[in-house]
């Protein structure tokens, strides 16, 4: 008895590894910002206006 494979399938199974494998690369290439000190963020925004402001 002769084995059929079913190509197109193989090929789409295949398709959709490699498409799950990628997302999955490109999720793990962005960095993570850790650590983020939100109050010193907060104050270089507040104080850099006023500061160009007394320069002029």
């Amino acid at each position: 008895m002769a084995v059929t494979r079913l190509k197109r399938k193989d090929r789409k199974n295949k398709a959709r590894q490699n498409n799950k494998t990628r997302i999955i690369k490109q999720l793990l290439s962005t960095p993570v910002i850790k650590n983020v000190d939100v109050e010193e963020l907060k104050a270089r925004f507040t104080t850099a206006p006023a500061a160009e402001a007394a320069a002029e």
